[in-house]
């Protein structure tokens, strides 16, 4: 397929496409097509593509200054989304390459099909930005062949009397190994980490989003009904009527303080061990909007932990106001990122 928009973000964006990995063949046609329509514009007005001696070829984006040019391929990682998606951006960073999702820079990252692209475009020409997307997407695809290997098979759980261990079973792991969750890209491998990496687990299990507990429901749903020991058919009864509750603690009673919490998870949003920057920033936007609603006892001040002084965050800690960081098996989980 060979297509050229015109009039758009610039005067004509210019593209070769097609199913299949033939790159080589698809630039092929992209510099025939390039070549055809600078000598037609040549020929019908004596004018030139604008290129510019130290900017390249000029783009209305400063972003897209030199080459303009975007070599990409659509391919399945699922051992790298399966291992970490940070850690896959990472090393496309080393490899001069640019992970996006399949609907480009507007589009979010789903499953485990990427967008593996070029990231420069100034300072290189164009078959040194396409001879680095083709090696690094070979690159990529042996390194996610190995992670694969190492991921999809059945793990070794230290914790061997814990309920995962119980309940991940080899049958179990076969069907959902490669599953990977819609919402936040998680795993059984990921769920799992706490009781393969530490001998000391009893439930062994965390999950990354509300998928987590349906795509993986043959191991959540018998482990949750021994350990809270509830039927297979139970139903859960929320009541935050505060007027239900009679009476309260002796007031002679030589209580210090009391606390109550609970744990909220808002739907769309990855859980703390599958959660996304984009999805953690989606709640804190959602979270300033409800602390901007609180008045009389609810006020308050929101301390964000990006930026925040050491001296404020040992005192809230002190304060008991603030969660500690470190616990090994919160890290493992992932959820300390």
């Amino acid at each position: 397929t060979f297509l050229v928009w015109v009039n758009e973000e610039d005067q004509l964006r210019i593209i070769s496409m097609e199913k299949g990995g033939d790159v080589l063949g698809v630039f092929k046609r992209l510099a025939k097509g390039i070549q055809t329509v600078g000598d037609s514009v040549k020929a019908e007005s004596g004018k030139e593509f604008m290129l510019d001696e130290k900017y390249g070829y000029v783009h209305s984006c400063p972003t897209n200054l030199g080459t303009g040019m975007r070599a990409s391929v659509h391919i399945d990682l699922p051992g790298w989304t399966a291992h970490s998606v940070d850690a896959l951006k990472a090393r496309c960073e080393e490899l001069c390459l640019q992970p996006r999702g399949t609907r480009g820079e507007s589009g979010g990252q789903t499953g485990c099909t990427y967008d593996i692209s070029n990231k420069h475009r100034l300072g290189y020409s164009e078959v040194q930005l396409v001879q680095t997307m083709i090696d690094g997407v070979n690159t990529l695809y042996d390194e996610d062949l190995a992670l694969q290997k190492k991921l999809f098979e059945f793990p070794n759980i230290q914790s061997t009397h814990s309920l995962v261990a119980k309940y991940v079973t080899k049958e179990i792991w076969d069907k959902l190994a490669k599953h990977i969750t819609p919402t936040a890209g998680f795993t059984l491998y990921k769920a799992i980490a706490c009781a393969v990496e530490f001998d000391n687990q009893h439930c062994g299990i965390y999950a990354g989003d509300w998928d987590s507990y349906k795509d993986f429901a043959a191991v959540f749903d018998p482990l949750i009904q021994e350990y809270h020991g509830i039927s297979a058919d139970a139903k859960h009864t929320s009541d935050m009527d505060s007027t239900k509750i009679t009476g309260n603690v002796n007031p002679d009673a030589p209580v210090h303080s009391t606390r109550i919490r609970v744990g909220r998870s808002i739907d769309g949003f990855g859980l703390s061990p599958g959660i996304t920057r984009e999805q953690r920033l989606g709640v804190e936007k959602l979270m300033k909007a409800a602390f901007a609603q609180f008045v009389d006892e609810l006020s308050g001040k929101y301390y964000p932990l990006a930026g925040m002084d050491e001296a404020v965050r040992q005192q809230l800690v002190d304060d008991h106001f603030l969660f500690v960081s470190g616990d090994r098996n919160l890290q493992v989980a992932g959820m300390e990122r």
